[in-house]
C-alpha cells in the first residue's frame, strides 16, 4: 500500500475527524473563556481590590519583572476551561448511563413483534 493512500485513509478515518472538530471547537471555547475572563472576571476583581488593574500588576527582583497579574489571569482561565470540560464529560456520562439502561432502541419491525407477541398474549 502507497504512503499516501494509508494517510488517506487514515485521514478520513472517524476518530481522526471527531478529534480536527474537537480542537477547532476547543480553541473556539478557549477564546471565548478568554474574553469572559479579561473582559468580565478580571475588571470585577479588580474592582473589589479598589478599581486596580490586576492584569497589568508586577514585582521586579533586581532586572527581573514577574508578571503575576498575567499568571492570575491565565490560571483563572484554566480553572474555568477545565470546570467546562469536566461538567460535559459529566453531561455525556450521564447520558451514556441512561440510554444503557433504557436498553437499545427498538427498530420499528421490532416494535410491530412486540405489538404481535402481546396480542397473542392476550387471547390466552
Amino acid at each position: 500500500m502507497s504512503f499516501f493512500k494509508e494517510f488517506k485513509e487514515f485521514a478520513v478515518r472517524g476518530n481522526v475527524i471527531d478529534l480536527a472538530v474537537a480542537v477547532v471547537i476547543g480553541a473556539s471555547f478557549g477564546k471565548i473563556v478568554t474574553s469572559l475572563v479579561d473582559g468580565i472576571i478580571m475588571p470585577l476583581i479588580g474592582l473589589l481590590l479598589g478599581g486596580v488593574n490586576i492584569t497589568s500588576h508586577t514585582f521586579k527582583i533586581g532586572e527581573i519583572v514577574i508578571k503575576w497579574g498575567t499568571f492570575l489571569q491565565t490560571i483563572i482561565d484554566f480553572t474555568l476551561i477545565a470546570f467546562a470540560i469536566f461538567v460535559a464529560v459529566k453531561f455525556i456520562t450521564l447520558l451514556k448511563k441512561q440510554q444503557a439502561e433504557e436498553g437499545p432502541a427498538l427498530t420499528p419491525e421490532q416494535v410491530l413483534l412486540t405489538e404481535i407477541r402481546d396480542l397473542l398474549r392476550d387471547k390466552k
